[in-house]
Formats: structure tokens, sequence, C-alpha cells
């Protein structure tokens, strides 16, 4: 299988690379797309006219997924909600599919998320039917989670809400694979509440020209601004770092992320001094020989820290080389909303009242 670079493959999309190879690939892959998003469009609307059948939890479902691929600032979202619903007394799951997840121990997103909420149960099945009954008969959940659920509705829920990423929010108007969009935008009509994330990597001017576009696709949806800020970094050793301490190192940077641009942009907007970088693939899960590679080639630019994204570090940090010699420490990052906060808690606790008839299917509006 052949893997292209996440941001080789954006310019590409993007259109930003204007090679003759490159326009042919971009056309090809548009023809492709146009079956795709018939499909999609197509099974959308069969669970819209109820001819797909959706299964009904017998506890309120909270759906946090996106529209396009990538990194759009999900997963803080999702450690955010958890916490909240802690915060009610509430004993939430969350439902995740473990993208790329072997059998075993949890990996990737999955352990991020155990970590960071660690009252909170992390089941790991494709079948999110399956995975919400276990949730309630076995751990007597009364809250659940769907992570990355926008796209998947068999299972019902009381509350979609989606995250656009401001530096990237509609992947190139077109979906999969001449595009980033999982489904045509007329998809954001079901939410009920759309984040937008790193909202401050944005001029104004474009975050005017997005939320009146928002306004357009999904004129009844409540709209957050929210930006992804980094909090502190921590070492593989468990040594914390401040932001401040970091300014005055030199930093080699490496992830696996589906946005990997906005995660570099972000390093420099904390003043921290990059003297290189290595991109992989979503999801990429390294070698003993990755980290190797990546701690020479640290060396070689002079760096006295190697930094990842927390997603990176839960993978990397147990394949690190004995007598490295430099360390190897994952960025720590939290959901810091800019507006919008208590619009989401007011739909949240909506969907949480005990008066809630859960003897329906809640699926999402249709047009």
């Amino acid at each position: 299988m052949v893997c292209v670079n996440q941001k080789t493959f954006r310019q590409l999309l993007s259109g930003a690379d204007r090679r003759l190879g490159a326009n042919v690939l971009r056309l090809t892959l548009r023809l492709v797309a146009v079956p795709y998003a018939c499909a999609v469009a197509f099974r959308n609307r069969l669970y819209d006219q109820r001819l797909l059948k959706t299964v009904a939890a017998p506890v309120p479902v909270i759906s946090v997924g996106n529209i396009t691929t990538g990194g759009t600032g999900k997963t803080p979202l999702v450690i955010w909600l958890c916490r909240y619903l802690e915060s009610q007394g509430r004993r939430c799951a969350i439902l995740t599919r473990g993208y790329k997840t072997p059998r075993g121990p949890l990996s990737d997103e999955p352990a991020l998320l155990a970590r960071a909420c660690t009252n909170t149960k992390v089941l790991v099945d494709p079948d999110r039917a399956a995975g919400a009954h276990k949730a309630v008969s076995q751990y007597s959940a009364d809250v659940l989670v769907l992570d990355d659920g926008f796209q998947h509705r068999r299972l019902g829920r009381d509350l979609n809400i989606v995250t656009l990423d401001a530096t990237c929010p509609f992947g190139y108007e077109r979906v999969l694979p001449a595009g980033l969009l999982r489904e045509p935008l007329e998809g954001l009509k079901r939410a009920e509440v759309i984040v937008i994330t790193r909202y401050d990597q944005v001029e104004p001017q474009a975050l005017q020209r997005l939320e009146t576009r928002i306004g357009q696709l999904a004129p009844y949806v409540s709209v957050v601004k929210a930006a992804c800020r980094h909090t502190h970094a921590v070492t593989t050793e468990a040594a914390v770092l401040s932001l401040e301490s970091l300014r005055h190192q030199r930093a080699f940077v490496f992830c696996g992320i589906g946005n990997p641009d906005a995660f570099i942009e972000s390093i420099r907007h904390n003043g921290i001094d990059i003297v290189g970088t290595r991109i992989f693939n979503d999801h990429y899960r390294y070698k003993p020989d990755d980290i190797r590679a990546i701690t020479r080639q640290a060396k070689q630019c002079g760096a006295t820290l190697i930094l990842c994204t927390e997603k990176d570090g839960v993978k990397a940090a147990l394949l690190k080389p004995e007598e490295a010699g430099i360390q190897l420490a994952w960025l720590a990052m939290e959901l810091d909303f800019v507006e919008g906060a208590d619009r989401l808690k007011t739909h949240i606790d909506t969907v949480l009242r005990p008066s809630q008839d859960k003897s329906r299917v809640p699926e999402n509006k249709t047009t």
C-alpha cells in the first residue's frame, strides 16, 4: 500500500500543487468522488426517511463528530464533555470504534481518552449499539458519549455536536477522495451544535465568512467558538515542563495526525523555537526504528527537546531508545471556549433531564 504524507496530500487536494501530474490525479480523484458522494447521500436519505432503522439506547446519547477527516479538535471536546458530565454526577461511558486499534491494550485516541477521563469507561467496539448495551448493562452508565459518531447513524443520539476546524472547515469543498469531506455539506443540518475549533488561528475576516457559511448550511444550529490551547508538556519520565521553559529550548517536532500544519503553527504561536519537523500519516503506529531516526534527525538539527502531540506520545513513549541524550515530551492540550460555552451546556443539560423520553428513537432532525 502506498502511503502519502498528510502535508503532501493536502497540497494535492487544495490545488497548491500545480504540477501536471498533480492536476491529472486531482481530476481522477474528483471522478472517483462522485459515486462515493452519491452513496453517502443515499444512505443518509434512507436514515432520514426511517427506511434504515436506528437503535435507541435506554440512556441519553451525545455524539461528538466531524464532517471532515483529520484532526478537528474532537478529542479535546470529548474530554471536556466527559469531565463536565462527571461534574454533574453522571456515570458516563465513551463509545469509540477504535480507528486502527489492534486487539489488546488500548492505543492511540482510546488510550488518551482513558487516561484523561479516569472515571469514565472507554469501550472500543465498531458496533456502537453493542457497545451501548454493554456500557449500560455491565457498567451502569447513565449517559453515553459517542466518539466520532456523526456518520455512525445506527445508534440513535439525543444531541449531535460537530467540530469544524477553522483552518480547514469544509475539507476543500469536496468529498473523499477528492477532498476531506466524509459526506456532503448538507449533512451539517443534522447537527444541533457546531463547535468551531482553532478559532484563534484564523483571521477575523475568514471567521466572519465561516460563520456566514454555517448560517447558510445549517441555519438552526447553535455555534460555539473554541481554541485548542497547549498548557504544558510532559516528558517520558513524567516530568512536567511549563510553556515558559519550552521557549528557552530548541524543539524538533514530529506528529502523525490529520492536520499537522495546525499543530506546528500552534507551537510557533506559543513562542517555541522549531528547528526541524517530521510528519507521519494520521494514526501512524511508530516502530523503534522511527523513534531512533527521529532522535538522530533532532540531534542533527541541534534540538534540545523532541515534541509531539499527546496522541503521538501515547504510542511513542515506550519506544524511546535508551541513552538517547535528548528528552522526548508530548504537549498537553485543552479546549478553551471563546464564546458560546453556556449554550453548549444548555443543550447538554436538556438531554440529561429525567423527563427525557427514551422510548423514542432520538435520531436527528430532517429537512
